[in-house]
């Protein structure tokens, strides 16, 4: 496989959207992904966006949301070349300010109330309830790799969270139930004077959307129910469905939120760390990111 071939991919987008040469600006780029700007010669930008695999359906997405009335950045022209998908997408105009809990709840609203696409993921109860047991089986894997040798606390607590996981998953598709971003967060809104654009559509899927809810406040601070109780609330109070404050799994409706999304946190971190990244080098970070997680989930999750 091609290690990156962003230049390759470029041309292909170039040449399908009829432009010339461009001068490239790097915005954001890490092993997985990167964002450039374009400037073409006539003066005007575009954005250039590639990602490896599992990041590779974002195009897919993009061009659903856009046709079922999602406020999302205009898709120009993809293209996938050796596991990596290259998109042109127009340049939003410059942010006016960053976005608040206000814009939060609004932006959560509309795509919640979107109509639910057959071609994303569904992450329902049943599969809800096997994070725990899907995090337990990237452990066995590291560990058959001689790696996370020293987790006997981490496979501890996956067993006990998924001993509860049936009864604590239940109320998974009690509404709102249907898009969720997965990536929700402020710096996923961009907010300008043409108005308000959502980012970042790479791991869309079906599910509980309040998962986009709880994921909206960051994972760097531990989890706080209350400051997410003030949120539902708001997010009910500008128009979103009463149901997301009801109770399910035997939890409030922002401590069952709170602890599967760091639930589903830890099953991705792990995925990446034997799958998508594969590096023993990063085990030390992911393992303290998971560590973390887990404490919260057992103490959210009451197990």
């Amino acid at each position: 496989m091609t290690a990156n071939p962003s230049a390759e991919l470029l041309d292909n987008l170039l040449t399908m959207a009829g432009r010339t040469t461009t001068v490239r600006e790097e915005v954001r780029v890490w092993s997985m992904s990167g964002v450039e700007r374009l400037t073409f010669p006539d003066a005007t930008n575009a954005i250039f966006k590639y990602a490896k695999r599992p990041f590779d359906r974002e195009d897919q997405a993009l061009r659903l949301a856009r046709t079922l009335g999602v406020p999302v950045p205009q898709l120009h022209a993809s293209a996938v070349l050796d596991g990596w998908l290259g998109m042109l997408m127009e340049d939003l105009a410059p942010a006016v300010r960053d976005a608040d809990d206000l814009d939060g709840t609004a932006a959560a609203v509309v795509l919640h109330g979107t109509r639910t696409a057959p071609a994303l993921p569904v992450l329902d109860q049943a599969r809800l309830r096997t994070l725990p047991d899907r995090a337990l089986e990237h452990l066995a894997r590291l560990r058959k790799a001689e790696r996370w040798q020293e987790a006997d606390d981490i496979e501890d607590a996956l067993d006990r969270i998924a001993q509860a996981a049936e009864t604590r998953s239940a109320g998974a598709t009690v509404a709102p139930f249907g898009w969720v971003h997965s990536e929700f967060h402020p710096t996923s809104l961009h907010i300008s004077s043409h108005g308000w654009r959502l980012l970042d559509f790479a791991r869309a899927f079906t599910g509980p959307g309040l998962l986009d809810l709880a994921s909206w406040h960051g994972t760097l601070d531990t989890p706080d129910p209350v400051r997410l109780r003030v949120f539902l609330e708001q997010y009910v109070t500008v128009g979103g469905t009463p149901d997301a404050l009801t109770r399910r799994g035997g939890l409030t409706a922002e401590n069952w939120a709170l602890g599967w999304h760091r639930m589903w946190a830890v099953e991705w971190f792990m995925e990446q760390s034997i799958r998508w990244i594969n590096d023993p080098a990063t085990d030390p970070a992911y393992i303290k990111a998971v560590r973390r997680h887990l404490t919260d989930v057992l103490h959210l999750l009451e197990v």
